[in-house]
């Protein structure tokens, strides 16, 4: 639970007093682009960074008082991998483990549950050198997971992975929400926050722009389907100004035009009728780019 948290640096601010919360057991995200202020709520949530003001529970202690006793129900997945990759992937487990001061016993035990969770147990011995980026992300996972933690935090999980390096990652943290595990997830990838989060919280500028589920955030900050059309750099501005009556709302970008409405492909005939003729065109629905759009007047990825 945070109320009025706020993060400056100097005249700088990272967090503009947010309020919210997030319920034991599920996938909470943060979605937004680069300097949204994701990671500086992370890293308070963490306790590895003092808040300027407001008021912040974790596990119902404040980070500042209970540092170290939060912590030690935290798992911390961070945006780089920072495995040790000279060690094999048994070893960044175990040293990992002894870190919390668990006993050798459980560790051992732990590890070998570890492994077969994150799908790396024939990688038991190899240098983390010689991983793919995938299976590095999964193992930086696993090690977040060796001391059970309440809370797993994820700050950008699958950035740089493939699509299917990114689905396997997916599966994992399914299966540790159904077991329990409160997921505290930061991305700017809309399809992953789709899959992935029960409720989102949209920022931009240090600021909450809305909170809600993906889908209640797209019912009410977009049109049921779009029209993406492209008329050529030179064109697309003159021409956006000539589509305003054909929607419910127009947004232009460097390189396409997007059109709102709850049928794109009679919009899209309108279109060709009046006589323009798009380069290019598709029909989609309504995604969490749009509403972001919709709510900062930029894409999630710029």
């Amino acid at each position: 639970m945070a109320k009025g948290l706020t993060k400056k640096y100097l005249d700088f601010v990272a967090v503009n007093g947010i309020d919210f919360a997030v319920r034991r057991g599920e996938s909470f995200g943060f979605l937004g682009p680069n300097g949204a202020g994701k990671s500086t709520t992370m890293r308070i949530i963490a306790a590895t960074l003092t808040r300027s003001s407001g008021e912040i529970k974790i596990l119902g202690k404040d980070p500042e008082l209970s540092g170290p006793e939060i912590r030690a129900h935290l798992g911390v997945v961070p945006q780089q991998d920072n495995l040790d990759e000279a060690l094999t992937v048994y070893d960044n487990l175990y040293i990992y483990g002894r870190y919390f001061g668990l006993s050798r016993k459980y560790i051992r035990t732990k590890i070998e549950e570890l492994l077969e969770f994150a799908q790396l147990t024939e990688k038991r011995d190899a240098k983390v050198e010689a991983l793919s980026g995938g299976m590095k992300r999964r193992l930086t996972i696993a090690r977040a997971l060796i001391n059970e933690p309440e809370i797993l935090m994820l700050d950008e999980p699958t950035t740089g992975l493939d699509p299917q390096a990114r689905h396997i990652l997916w599966d994992r943290l399914f299966r540790l929400k159904e077991q329990g595990v409160t997921l505290l997830i930061t991305t700017h990838y809309m399809d992953e926050a789709e899959q992935l989060c029960d409720r989102l919280m949209v920022m931009d500028k240090g600021s909450i722009m809305a909170e809600d589920s993906p889908s209640e955030l797209i019912k009410k900050y977009s049109t049921k389907e779009v029209l993406e059309v492209r008329f050529g750099s030179d064109r697309n501005s003159e021409i956006s100004n000539q589509l305003h009556n054909l929607c419910e709302r127009i947004e232009l970008l460097p390189d396409r035009i997007l059109l709102y409405a709850d049928d794109a492909e009679k919009v899209l005939e309108e279109i060709r009728k009046a006589g323009m003729h798009p380069l290019t065109s598709l029909v989609r629905r309504s995604s969490l780019e749009d509403v972001f759009l919709r709510l900062t007047g930029r894409s999630l990825v710029e």
